[in-house]
């Protein structure tokens, strides 16, 4: 079937054909959702905007312009809007989960578990004392891999000053850190 097909019986409200859609594009906007959450956002935070840009085709079929684009193009750049939109949220909340960090090193010995627990405690303290926008702009640069440029775009700054808040604000970071570590 068709994009233009399947998304006629979409705005006809047939709901096999959204089942369809579903199954064909599920994975993939799950792993847009994932490359823009993960470092935020939980397992229901990805399942949550996924389901949200399901709704929102379903809603609103007649958004999607075929001479635009792919359908497939259309539904992963939708998606990749609305997981940044959930990542501010989730910004606006001052909450940053480090466990994907914790887990990503694997299973250590106790004494290995214990440090590398206490290094993930001391970043998440450090990362509590930054303001706004030197939080925003570090977790934009290194949790969601943006470059200095689309940063300065997003948050209206020069770039220049994007460079060096991000020095700045890691060199207060390594500061309170080694702190931390002294006996």
């Amino acid at each position: 079937m068709t994009d233009e097909r399947l998304m006629r019986a979409i705005a006809g409200k047939d709901e096999a054909a959204m089942d369809r859609l579903m199954n064909q594009y599920a994975k993939l906007l799950w792993s847009v959702a994932a490359g823009v959450l993960r470092p935020l956002g939980t397992d229901e935070d990805l399942e949550e905007c996924v389901a949200d840009v399901f709704a929102f085709l379903w809603l609103n079929p007649e958004k999607y312009d075929p001479a635009r684009g792919s359908l497939k193009s259309y539904l992963a750049l939708v998606t990749r809007s609305r997981a940044r939109n959930l990542c501010r949220q989730l910004l606006r909340r001052q909450t940053l989960p480090l466990e994907a960090l914790e887990d990503a090193a694997g299973p250590a010995d106790p004494e290995q578990d214990l440090s590398r627990r206490q290094r993930a405690q001391d970043l998440r303290e450090a990362l509590d004392t930054l303001g706004e926008p030197d939080r925003e702009i570090l977790l934009r640069r290194y949790c969601w891999d943006q470059k200095p440029r689309e940063i300065a775009a997003a948050l209206d700054l020069p770039v220049k000053q994007i460079d060096n808040r991000l020095y700045r604000t890691k060199q207060a970071l390594r500061a309170h850190v080694q702190r931390e570590e002294l006996p």
